[in-house]
């Protein structure tokens, strides 16, 4: 399964947020990456590369690649509402993203390991697919022996409250995707619409 695997740091400055996790290097005098980060004169960023930067904003923040994320786009499309709504609704219901969500995982990196190690079951069956797609009243939750395996455990830090459309019983150590996010409930700070101006040239 492919996945980002570069400098995490790096992606971060050049959005100026911690996307990737860390963002302990974006204090008030954090430059842009590259030798003359700092003295470089930026021109103001055309309508493309606005359109490409957002793109690549959302890929490195849910952790998917260029072609997985197209046909994410393309499945959003097909679907009923906004399309760039239903983009982030799809990316949300991702199983890694959802063991990020409630709080099995501390990061979405973290969480993509726990399925690819076969650590998570969905409705009582082991997935170690990081892309699966929930669906409403799907349960999430460790397979048994994960739940004994304290390197599994200490990561724990359970669901942040604001996350409604999840729901997370610490004693089970289970989850379940209630429904799929409105766009407002979803923190992540990315301009859906210039994505869907971007695919639609």
């Amino acid at each position: 399964m492919a996945r980002y695997t570069g400098p995490k740091t790096k992606i971060s400055r050049i959005f100026g947020e911690p996307i990737l996790g860390n963002g302990k290097w974006l204090g008030k005098n954090s430059n842009p990456p590259g030798q003359h980060g700092a003295q470089r004169k930026r021109k103001t960023l055309g309508e493309y590369a606005l359109q490409l930067r957002e793109k690549q904003k959302a890929k490195y923040t849910y952790g998917v690649l260029e072609k997985q994320f197209r046909k994410t786009f393309e499945e959003a499309a097909r679907l009923k509402g906004v399309t760039g709504e239903n983009l982030i609704r799809l990316l949300e219901a991702r199983l890694d993203n959802t063991i990020y969500r409630l709080g099995i995982a501390p990061s979405r990196p973290a969480a993509r390991q726990l399925v690819s190690h076969k650590h998570v079951t969905v409705n009582g069956i082991v997935v170690n697919v990081p892309s699966f797609q929930l669906k409403p009243g799907d349960i999430v939750s460790l397979k048994d022996k994960s739940k004994d395996n304290t390197s599994v455990t200490s990561q724990i830090k359970g669901k942040n409250p604001k996350f409604n459309w999840i729901d997370y019983n610490e004693a089970e150590m289970k989850g379940t995707f209630i429904a799929f996010p409105e766009r407002e409930s979803v923190p992540e700070n990315i301009k859906e619409q210039l994505i869907v101006e971007l695919y639609s040239k």
